[in-house]
């Protein structure tokens, strides 16, 4: 058993926070002695674990609560859908202040010195340890399971309209 002291600094977190989402009632103590010490076993740490995973993901204290609780699958998803889309406006707003800083500053190369090219892609994939056959069957199950995220990622490279519809051509033979 554990100490709120002992428990923060297992998850290197503050004591405080641990406090906190005992009073949003996220995280209740195995049980108190008599002189008030909060007392967490094993049980608490795994779900303090999975508190700090959905907060990394940037979900918010008031919609963990239903996570926790499985409460229901429908209820999980609304709740996981909610974020990935708040996440992707987030990422697509950040995107624009980007191409606003670029337009003033009049470097458009600022962006391509971020961006992964197809040379770069490669250069990764062989470092992974696949071949160009590989690199192809990679290509193929990508086209066969996400057709339109293959387009997405195949413009990401910056790679031009010929080429990705070539390489979606045989993508899909």
């Amino acid at each position: 058993m554990l100490t709120v002291t002992q428990m923060a600094k297992h998850h290197n977190i503050s004591r405080t926070t641990i406090l906190y989402y005992e009073r949003a009632g996220l995280l209740l103590p195995a049980y108190r002695s008599d002189n008030g010490y909060r007392w967490y076993g094993d049980k608490e740490s795994k779900r303090l674990e999975v508190i700090m995973a959905y907060r990394s993901f940037g979900i918010p204290i008031t919609d963990i609560m239903p996570l926790l609780d499985h409460q229901d699958d429908m209820t999980q998803e609304s709740i996981l859908r909610n974020q990935f889309n708040a996440l992707e406006n987030e990422i697509q707003r950040l995107r624009q202040q980007q191409n606003a800083i670029v337009m003033l500053l009049k470097q458009p190369t600022l962006l391509e010195q971020n961006m992964v090219t197809k040379a770069r892609w490669v250069e990764i994939m062989k470092a992974a340890g696949l071949n160009e056959q590989d690199m192809q069957n990679w290509h193929k199950q990508f086209e066969k399971m996400e057709p339109d995220a293959h387009q997405e990622f195949l413009e990401s490279l910056s790679i031009d309209a010929e080429e990705i519809s070539e390489i979606r051509a045989w993508s899909k033979a």
